[in-house]
């Protein structure tokens, strides 16, 4: 299959996979914006109001702070979790021998994609009406978009490989995740924490999530820019390795999923 008919074969499957994701409620798709928007306002609401735990971060109020690392939290998460059942929810596709199903964990990453530039499109609409517009070192966004995308696909063909063999897998990875959350700075700073932290600190720069959330909000918070980040070179060693042992896995199972979906 040539790359340009395998773009389309990809986008075409992502726009269906949204789309159907949602057909069978009233409401269809708004559906896949209520939980994030409701999960912020109960952090907002219990960090900052209840609590009064949540004081200002580097002069910005604390909901515009965790909001701008919380939305690359909800794609990872999602994006992650969605590639990793790919291949038993399309497990009608996957026992054709004549289909790509490479394209699979794709196309989950791209449909959760989609919801994905629309909060940055709330938060960036978020920040302005505050009075705190980021400045043109947004556009790095882009940047750190791609490298959250690129992380996902290459953990989920891991995570995708072995869910056919032992479908508890999947909710091994949702429980990691859950956990994952808390220990990446999302809710918490970690400059604020490192006194806590000590010594470990640097087990929790060694989190790839560590490296996005933190660009994240250099991106709204006028902060580095990435080719300053000193976890740079790291995480794309991450990457790489992380994908190449994944995309090794699936080439060596993919033969005998039809045999157990």
């Amino acid at each position: 299959m040539k790359l340009k008919e395998k773009t389309v074969l990809i986008w075409k499957l992502a726009k269906n996979d949204f789309a159907n994701k949602y057909s069978g409620n009233y409401l269809g798709v708004f559906w896949a914006f209520v939980q994030p928007v409701v999960t912020i306002a109960i952090y907002i609401f219990v960090f900052q109001l209840a609590f009064k735990a949540g004081a200002p971060q580097n002069g910005y109020p604390y909901a515009m702070w965790l909001i701008s690392g919380i939305i690359a939290w909800f794609f990872f998460s999602e994006g992650l979790l969605s590639a990793t059942n790919s291949f038993l929810e399309y497990s009608y596709l996957v026992k054709k021998v004549v289909f790509r199903i490479d394209v699979l964990p794709l196309v989950k990453v791209l449909s959760s994609l989609f919801v994905h530039l629309f909060f940055i499109l709330i938060a960036l609409l978020f920040f302005i009406i505050g009075g705190k517009a980021p400045d043109w070192r947004f556009v790095q966004i882009f940047y750190y978009m791609g490298c959250l995308i690129c992380l996902i696909v290459a953990l989920s063909y891991l995570t995708a490989s072995i869910v056919p063999f032992f479908k508890d897998f999947y909710q091994i990875v949702n429980v990691l995740l859950q956990v994952g959350m808390w220990l990446t700075p999302v809710m918490w700073n970690f400059t604020d924490m490192e006194g806590i932290i000590g010594k470990y600190g640097i087990l929790f720069k060694l989190n790839p999530m560590f490296y996005i959330v933190q660009g994240y909000r250099d991106c709204f918070m006028k902060g580095h820019f990435f080719w300053n980040r000193s976890m740079t070179v790291y995480f794309w060693l991450f990457v790489l390795v992380a994908g190449f042992a994944g995309y090794k896995s699936f080439k060596r199972m993919k033969p005998h999923f039809a045999d157990v979906l």
